[in-house]
């Protein structure tokens, strides 16, 4: 969307006070809608509570009614000194007159590049989270009766508004706005084209940093699938017993004929396991280099770590916190520990209860339809043979599903203050269900049941099954319902008012986050590195999809789903955590699939060796696996030796900075 003239809608913009930040074009960023019916003095309150000062308790934004004061949208922009003023809050890198990033100071904005073009100077992504970022903090200052509600709604001292606008109804929602142009433009370069590389730069640009780590992570990922996956094509194609599993695998018929082909053969797979351990380690360690990068180039690597206000949905007993001094909700710590203890914990194990419950029903009609198949012994009872798999990963699809939402209440219930503390419990509850769900019936069937052919058809379902089912319910289903349900209602012409265009983007479902796209790539890479030396095409399967999840992931967020906000993010978070700790289970995992293999047992025992001796053996390949992998990470640097060294000076110069800052105070 192009910008909007001060004179172009009803009575215009509320004005600045600071004359640098006086403009005659104003760009719209971000849209609050509120609940229909709104009292016209409640909305004009909220309009000045916005492009107030905020020594004056504002928001110190810009805000326009619309197209009258009764309306029920209010579209917010932000002046150049508050963007400048957050950008240094929040940490951000900006170029320097000397070309290098450095941390931004606004009292020195005037020495870094473009600081008086706000379109230039920040994103607009950054631009956009920078509003939500100031609507979020506005506080009460006094108590407060709120124009046009009850008293009931009365805002008490240091309340959040915004929260509590929320809860009464005022607001319905807030989201950044997009801009059709920028939107066509990254379109073009993203999945629109046939071009391979992604425009991440643009991407970041656009969404933000965190949306760009998770595309940045899934082409890094991608491409680093062809090392295991020509190593499998090739395996597969000298290795004549290796095809014969492949085949089986796929039409199941192995299970008839076990001792044929009992475990995996030594060579082709030995060689698959030590590489998909190896490789999983390096992967890892060349990312955090990668990311390193590209957390420099987007101004993300001196992100500042504040004191967090308490969370929206934070709630409490009055009272005065003793780190800030300030009156607001507390929740003693030991309330919150046996909420976890008596509710968290029980419901959590519930859900692992009904996994295991999965897994039993799967191994009862995998017995029935083995029966079935032996005496029928035709094509449908063939056919038939999979059927138990395809339900099982129905089932765990919609297990999981399920369980994320009753996660997200468990974690509101827990009442965490922080909404970092609130992310980080819930995505352990998610992990922790998610390997038990994905992988609990592998490693059974590997290392209970020891029955290597049901594990190769097990990954073989889940490989193919799993895959369409993720891009039906995540591309197909979502474009379905928004052609033919939600884009009848948004049919839009030149001539429209252009708050109908914005008013548009409201019926746009809300973006789910980036959660449930970490986790499919998760249990990928857990396929990958935890079971490939019994499916050497694994990689080649997880390539041709990821090619293709590219472009149905960038579709998704482009054109089903309303922009999200992006706060700045320096990496992946927790994710790369969970991604190591997958690494170097799979030494484990590898190791003894190899102990599984017939040929290998019977090479040992030819040699003279005990089973006492080959069990030995396997744990000394293990620790020496697990040394080689701590080795290769320690020689590869988690970040390259420039961006180190652009780092620390960094840091020196925010360092100096600072002590000018306090030197300028104490003259003052």
């Amino acid at each position: 969307m192009g910008k909007l003239n001060t004179t172009t809608i009803g009575p215009g913009w509320t004005k600045v006070v600071c004359p640098c930040c006086v403009s005659e074009w104003v760009e719209p960023l971000v849209l609050v809608k509120l609940r229909e019916k709104v009292r016209p003095e409640t909305k004009r309150w909220l309009i000045r509570l916005i492009g107030a000062s905020q020594k004056d308790g504002g928001a110190g934004l810009l805000a326009h009614p619309g197209e009258d004061a009764s309306g029920d949208i209010i579209v917010v922009s932000a002046p150049r000194c508050t963007l400048l003023r957050a950008a240094e809050e929040l940490g951000l890198c900006k170029p320097y007159c000397s070309g290098d990033m450095e941390a931004f100071s606004y009292n020195d904005r005037d020495n870094f590049k473009d600081s008086d073009n706000m379109e230039v100077f920040l994103t607009l992504a950054e631009r956009q989270y920078i509003v939500k970022y100031e609507l979020d903090s506005l506080r009460a200052q006094r108590d407060l009766r709120i124009p046009g509600l009850s008293d009931s709604y009365m805002l008490q001292n240091r309340d959040n508004i915004w929260q509590k606008l929320g809860s009464a109804g005022v607001i319905v929602d807030t989201f950044p706005l997009h801009n059709p142009d920028q939107l066509k433009d990254l379109s073009k370069a993203w999945y629109l084209g046939n071009q391979l590389a992604q425009p991440l730069d643009s991407v970041n640009g656009y969404f933000g940093s965190s949306v760009a780590f998770y595309f940045s992570f899934l082409d890094f990922y991608t491409w680093s699938l062809l090392p295991p996956a020509i190593l499998g094509l090739s395996i597969t194609y000298f290795s004549g017993e290796v095809q014969k599993e492949v085949v089986e695998s796929v039409s199941g018929s192995q299970v008839t004929n076990v001792e044929d082909d009992s475990g995996p053969a030594v060579s082709g797979h030995m060689i698959q396991a030590v590489f998909s351990m190896l490789w999983s380690t390096v992967v890892m360690e060349m990312w955090k280099r990668r990311s390193s990068s590209l957390s420099y180039r987007w101004g993300t690597l001196h992100l500042t770590e504040r004191f967090a206000e308490p969370r929206p949905g934070f709630h409490g007993d009055l009272g005065v916190n003793p780190v800030t001094g300030r009156v607001e909700p507390l929740f003693p710590d030991w309330q919150r520990d046996l909420r976890m203890a008596l509710v968290s914990v029980p419901v959590v194990g519930m859900f692992l209860g009904l996994v295991v419950l999965g897994m039993l029903c799967f191994y009862w009609g995998e017995a029935q339809v083995q029966q079935l198949h032996k005496d029928w012994d035709s094509l449908l009872s063939q056919a038939l043979l999979y059927m138990p798999s395809v339900l099982h990963i129905i089932y765990t699809n919609m297990l999981a599903t399920v369980y994320k939402t009753v996660a997200q209440s468990l974690t509101e219930y827990e009442n965490h203050r922080e909404q970092s503390v609130f992310e980080k419990h819930l995505t352990a509850k998610v992990l922790v269900f998610t390997f038990f769900n994905y992988f609990a019936v592998l490693f059974h069937i590997a290392f209970f049941k020891q029955d290597v052919p049901l594990l190769r058809k097990r990954l073989a379902s889940l490989l193919i099954v799993t895959q369409l089912v993720n891009q039906v319910t995540e591309v197909v289903i979502p474009f379905l319902v928004d052609r033919f349900i939600s884009a009848p209602h948004r049919i839009e012409s030149e001539d429209d008012p252009q708050e109908d265009k914005f008013r548009n983007q409201s019926t746009l479902p809300a973006f789910p986050g980036l959660f449930a796209e970490y986790i499919e790539l998760l249990v990928q890479f857990g396929y990958l590195s935890l079971f490939s030396c019994v499916y050497p095409l694994t990689a080649v399967l997880l390539l041709i999809n990821n090619l293709t999840e590219i472009r149905s992931d960038a579709y998704k967020i482009c054109k089903l789903f309303r922009k999200p906000f992006s706060p700045p993010a320096a990496n992946m978070g927790v994710w790369q955590i969970a991604f190591e700790v997958l690494s170097f289970v799979s030494v484990v995992s590898n190791c003894w699939l190899l102990l599984l293999s017939p040929q290998l047992q019977e090479m040992c025992q030819e040699g003279g060796m005990s089973s006492t001796n080959i069990l030995l053996l396997a744990v000394l390949l293990e620790h020496v696996l697990i040394l080689v992998k701590v080795i290769l990470a320690i020689l590869i640097p988690d970040e390259p030796d420039w961006i180190r060294k652009k780092r620390e000076h960094i840091e020196y110069r925010s360092m100096q900075a600072l002590k000018q800052q306090k030197l300028n105070s104490d003259e003052s």
